[in-house]
């Protein structure tokens, strides 16, 4: 299908001319005046499959799947919503948390050769030395205080501004587009400065860790807190805001683009609102590792520009890298987002630049093409996985929460 052919929406049906859906029970003479047979009989059933006529977050019609009716689905309420989201996220979030970490430690190892290198690798060895809670998930406590908030405040935020730019007309995709962008935007207050001290504290490992020595030796979240706002100022939980921005917004906006039109495709081949375990799975992390692929460029510049070492003397670069500075000085800039899966190969060119545009451009004059998708197969599995298994988590809670406020309302009702 063309891309025009993909944007078009047709004019919406006006509401006296569409046909009532029967087949479920929802609409029509039938449906408003049962008989006593049906009540006895079809009463569960019914509810039952009222419940899968709910579009849990794509907002599409009924039986025709493409059109712009989103009205004439039932929302779930926005409680509902954020909290699935957060439950969802936050546990993708931890179920990857140590393929963050080894790669964290591939992209700020300062010792040459590299300690860290091939992924399997580097999984034995943290593994081995180090342990899983303080080595494969060390950070994991920040992890998770920015993860829950920032998703809950993404998916509030996704879901209202969804709403509102459909209920005034704006085409679907692009109002999912908009508010994947908004959404992320919200989230980015919560999970930046959280992200900065997971990620110091991945790479640090344990307090002084004798197996790799980063430059880091935070006593733990707190203590990694306070040296940093102290030491480097309040800003510096902020640091790399720009450049993740530069990457996350667009990210959210094609995986949540992308979902939602896979859920339309999956309803429609399955001519039902419930597609089922596999399909959700798959539509969501079908989505997020097409969004992941496509935004590998700024996933690249976004790391080599967080990874360059700032030279603030006339030290040459060697030493500046190997040198244990003081935690007061720390100027390491390591990645402070969801994991980028691009390590920079030996002797890749300094950027000198904060300018994503002209990180681009340089990449692309000394590497090519091939220098803007380094890494994107890594990354393309690590957005497939962490899509999938939250936007799966996300549908099944809400289901579970429809479940549960349909039988508290049967429950008042008697």
């Amino acid at each position: 299908m063309s891309l025009a052919g993909w944007l078009w929406t047709a004019p919406p049906t006006p509401a006296a001319a569409r046909t009532p859906d029967r087949s479920h029970g929802l609409s029509g003479a039938e449906s408003q005046q049962p008989t006593n047979t049906q009540l006895s009989a079809d009463d569960h059933v019914g509810d039952a499959q009222s419940l899968q006529d709910i579009n849990f977050g794509a907002g599409l019609p009924g039986r025709n799947m493409m059109g712009p009716d989103v009205e004439a689905e039932p929302r779930p309420p926005y409680l509902h919503a954020m909290l699935a989201g957060g439950i969802g996220g936050s546990t993708g979030d931890l179920l990857m948390h140590s393929l963050d970490t080894v790669k964290t430690r591939q992209q700020g190892d300062p010792h040459v050769p590299p300690k860290y290198t091939s992924l399997g690798t580097s999984y034995h060895t943290i593994w081995r030395q180090e342990g899983i809670r303080r080595g494969l998930y060390g950070g994991w406590v920040p992890a998770l205080l920015g993860s829950f908030p920032g998703t809950v405040l993404f998916f509030g935020t996704y879901e209202w501004s969804k709403r509102y730019l459909l209920d005034r007309g704006l085409q679907q995709h692009l109002s999912y587009l908009s508010a994947g962008f908004l959404g992320d935007l919200a989230a980015s207050v919560v999970y930046v400065p959280s992200e900065v001290l997971k990620t110091r504290l991945q790479l640090q490992g344990r307090h002084n860790n004798p197996y790799f020595h980063s430059g880091y030796n935070y006593r733990g979240t707190l203590d990694a807190a306070r040296t940093i706002v102290r030491n480097e100022g309040f800003s510096a939980l902020f640091y790399g805001y720009k450049a993740t921005l530069w990457r996350d917004l667009p990210f959210s906006a094609l995986q949540f683009t992308f979902w939602e039109q896979f859920q339309a495709w999956a309803r429609q081949y399955q001519q039902s609102r419930d597609i089922g375990a596999p399909l959700e799975a798959l539509t969501g992390g079908t989505a997020g590792g097409l969004a992941g692929v496509i935004t590998c460029p700024l996933d690249v510049v976004k790391t080599r520009l967080q990874t360059q070492v700032n030279h603030t003397s006339s030290e040459p670069p060697a030493h500046t890298s190997a040198t244990h500075t003081p935690s007061g000085s720390q100027k390491r800039l390591i990645s402070t987002s969801s994991p980028s899966t691009y390590t920079p190969r030996p002797g890749a060119v300094n950027l000198h630049t904060s300018s994503v545009f002209t990180g681009l451009r340089m990449i692309y004059q000394t590497e090519g093409i091939g220098g803007w998708f380094r890494g994107v197969g890594p990354r393309g599995v690590w957005t497939f996985i962490q899509s999938g298994c939250m936007l799966f988590l996300y549908q099944r809670i809400l289901r579970q929460l429809e479940l549960s406020a349909l039988a508290d309302e049967k429950e008042k009702e008697i």
